[in-house]
């Protein structure tokens, strides 16, 4: 940030103390950093002091440091849509830490037809998938495939919403560094193997329903008003062009609604949680959604008409 140095010098401080005086400062109020032999720093306004006990610099970890050796630049708008269409299926369950990220690396395009590579995200936490992709951008060919932690995304993704412009990436085997207009965030990566999501991808289901977005995510919500915290299971029964929502809880009783849907196959019943349903619906850009079943205990594909270089799936309940 620009400031009027008057000794070079460094210090090391507690974060959210320092935050917490700054942002209860008066607005537009011109703030003087002091700092006393590396001990104490004092930050001063015209008639506000503060003195902090702080920390030897030395003692702070030089996370930057260490050779990046391939680098990409990428639109800060793309790099968010990356983010932003994975970041809700990351899981919270640290036994399975390698669950606890986004998915980076490259790989072939959703659409086999098309013989460009991508650069594309997944994240899972075994009962919801999801992924995003965009051509590979020039640099990135060949990098090691790479799992963000979900706090560094978190950060990353408030950073390309706020800033325009183009961001480098800098990647090793061990740590990512992003590099914004004046704002560097460099992590480590999470040391696992992520599992081969490929294989529980249901490209093959054929039993395809298309409806409307806003229609589907209105019904669901007001069906599941009634769901057991717990459970939050929603029955989904199809027959010809029309679908019915029903959920039962025996302590709040029984909703039910009917929508209409293109569905021209043999009557379908299957159960989904009711929050990954609504999770996944928030994510789509299109009017309609393609969703494609194969049986009621197998995964269910979606699709966005609207965005072919995503994809979700979600795995069935028992209703």
């Amino acid at each position: 940030v620009n400031c009027d140095i008057l000794q070079e010098g460094s210090i090391t401080t507690p974060a959210h103390v320092l935050y917490d005086i700054v942002r209860k400062l008066p607005d537009e109020s011109l703030v003087e950093l002091e700092s006393t032999e590396g001990k104490k720093l004092e930050i001063k306004t015209d008639k506000i002091t503060f003195s902090l006990m702080c920390l030897p610099p030395n003692d702070f970890p030089d996370i930057h440091s260490g050779e990046f050796p391939q680098g990409f630049e990428i639109e800060s708008s793309k790099l968010c849509r990356l983010i932003d269409k994975t970041l809700f299926s990351v899981s919270t369950e640290e036994t399975r830490y390698y669950l606890n990220g986004i998915y980076l690396h490259e790989s072939e395009a959703i659409d086999k037809s098309s013989p460009l590579p991508t650069l594309r995200t997944v994240s899972t936490d075994g009962h919801r998938l999801a992924q995003a992709e965009l051509p590979l951008p020039d640099g990135s060919g060949g990098m090691p495939g790479v799992i963000i932690p979900r706090k560094a995304i978190s950060e990353i993704l408030k950073l390309t919403q706020e800033l325009d412009g183009d961001i480098e990436v800098r990647v090793s085997e061990s740590k990512l560094k992003f590099i914004f207009n004046n704002v560097e965030i460099t992590t480590k990566v999470i040391d696992g193997t992520f599992p081969d999501y490929n294989r529980v991808i249901p490209f093959k289901n054929e039993k395809p329903m298309i409806v409307d977005t806003d229609l589907l995510t209105n019904a669901v919500d007001r069906v599941a008003t009634l769901s057991s915290e717990r459970g939050r299971a929603v029955k989904l029964s199809l027959s010809k062009n029309n679908l019915t929502l029903s959920v039962t809880s025996p302590e709040a009783g029984t909703a039910i609604e009917e929508i209409s849907v293109s569905f021209n196959d043999e009557d379908f019943e299957i159960g989904f949680n009711s929050k990954y349903l609504l999770d996944i619906t928030s994510q789509l850009s299109g009017k309609s959604v393609k969703f494609l079943f194969s049986e009621p205990s197998s995964p269910c594909l979606i699709l966005d008409p609207d965005d072919e270089a995503t994809l979700y799936v979600l795995m069935p309940m028992r209703v």
